[in-house]
């Protein structure tokens, strides 16, 4: 058929050939009733169809045309018209003029990782308009993506767009997209999510800094085989782009890097700053559950042992602050008297206070008796009878002094009677104590001694 001579559903004469894929081609086309250029994809059906299936095909087509035209977005060429002519059928969109991304990287080489942020953070925004519509791309790649003269990305072909909300009609064994871009859950038969098409986008930016796609291979099987398995090699041109990357570039779509998150990031880079690390970035690899949860375990351990020895330092400390002081006062000085005529003086216990000073004069200056013979110049006079020191009443809990009941009188002799009764009353008492021990107590001479019992 001649380029020139093809008129299409009445109105639209094609004029070139602008584009070719898997699903059909893209021509350059005008609009005979309202007068403008537009774009008109012919959808071809794979030749293997039946008849009925060619039916179900045409279905979905409509129906996804009729999903892109929800979308009305700058960054999303405009659905006019859909029909059906030769047995299949065409969509009529906008036509921009540009060249698409994939065609600048085969002609050019890879771009700079600022023009490649410019370019994903438009494509992001067309991305947010279409799910916001409840609308999935599925074929997001390079040769989807115009780029106008004017700088701006241009997302095109929805021709295999879908709702999510309505059930796939495809036949069954055949896979909807480019399997070097095909997400990897889509790969292995799952559904398509928003997660799927910027999984597509992050392969589209990649090919954009890098140069080449990192899971093309000779054929479709190996290209899938490497989307589901495969890392991709390290990044060596992405520089500050390369977080974006490999956030988008998650298998698992519940660890991939969401569109709000890729915006921000984006958004950094274009005003000049940097998100993360730069330069070549090897894909990370995800450590062994075991060695984590070893590392856990250790984690914890160590914390409750600091936490134990803490403790137990603080529980020490508290205790000998409380410990009460060693009592290091001298113990109570006992005084004791020599034997009285009247019996054996009573004993002080640890509750009686210390001899006043006039207790030691007292015990220091015995009485003489009167009658007594005077002691020789040549030595000291021991009297025949001193009576023991005067001693303070006990004082008791309540203040009152405790009069004694019997108070000694010194006698002028003793009789011999006395004198045995005194030493029978002395012997039982084992730790007896003279009147030298017993303190401020003067010890009699023996020569004063002597003369008393010549006198008896």
């Amino acid at each position: 058929m001649s380029d020139s001579a093809v008129m299409v559903g009445g109105r639209y004469r094609l004029l070139r050939t602008i584009g070719r894929g898997g699903m059909g081609k893209v021509w350059h086309a005008h609009d005979e009733v309202l007068g403008r250029d537009v774009a008109v994809k012919e959808v071809l059906p794979p030749p293997d169809l039946t008849g009925p299936e060619r039916e179900v095909f045409a279905v979905r087509t409509f129906r996804e045309a009729r999903a892109a035209g929800r979308v009305a977005h700058p960054g999303v060429a405009a659905v006019y018209d859909v029909l059906e002519e030769g047995g299949h059928p065409w969509i009529v969109m906008q036509l921009v003029d540009s060249r698409t991304l994939g065609d600048l990287v085969r002609e050019e080489g890879p771009m700079s990782p600022l023009e490649t942020a410019n370019i994903g953070l438009q494509l992001l925004e067309a991305l947010r308009a279409a799910h916001a519509a409840g609308v999935l791309h599925r074929d997001v790649k390079p040769d989807n993506v115009l780029l106008t003269e004017d700088g701006r990305a241009v997302l095109t072909d929805f021709g295999i767009a879908t709702t999510e909300d309505e059930a796939p009609v495809t036949r069954t064994g055949i896979l909807i997209g480019t399997p070097a871009f095909m997400a990897p859950e889509r790969a292995a038969g799952g559904q398509a999510s928003p997660a799927s098409d910027l999984w597509s986008l992050g392969i589209t930016l990649y090919m954009a800094v890098e140069g080449h796609s990192p899971f093309q291979r000779d054929n479709a099987l190996a290209t899938l085989s490497a989307v589901m398995h495969a890392e991709s090699a390290p990044l060596a041109r992405a520089g500050v782009l390369a977080p974006v990357l490999l956030g988008l570039l998650r298998k698992n779509p519940a660890e991939r890097m969401s569109l709000v998150e890729a915006e921000r990031r984006l958004a950094v880079i274009i005003a000049g700053g940097t998100t993360e690390q730069t330069g070549p970035v090897p894909i990370p690899v995800a450590e062994p559950r075991s060695r984590r949860r070893g590392l856990r375990v250790a984690a914890i351990a160590g914390s409750a042992l600091i936490v134990a020895v803490v403790a137990g330092g603080a529980a020490w400390w508290s205790n000998r602050a409380q410990e009460p002081p060693l009592d290091q006062s001298p113990a109570p000085a006992v005084v004791t008297a020599g034997p009285s005529s009247s019996g054996p003086e009573p004993t002080r216990d640890h509750e009686s206070t210390r001899p006043t000073p006039a207790e030691t004069s007292s015990a220091s200056a015995p009485e003489r008796s009167p009658g007594t013979a005077s002691e020789p110049a040549n030595g000291p006079s021991a009297p025949q009878s001193s009576s023991p020191p005067t001693k303070e009443p006990r004082k008791t809990p309540t203040g009152d002094r405790k009069s004694p009941t019997h108070e000694p009188t010194p006698t002028a002799s003793k009789t011999k009677d006395e004198t045995k009764n005194e030493k029978k009353t002395e012997k039982p008492k084992e730790n007896k104590q003279t009147p030298a021990q017993a303190p401020g107590a003067v010890e009699p001479s023996d020569q004063g001694r002597k003369k008393v019992k010549k006198r008896r």
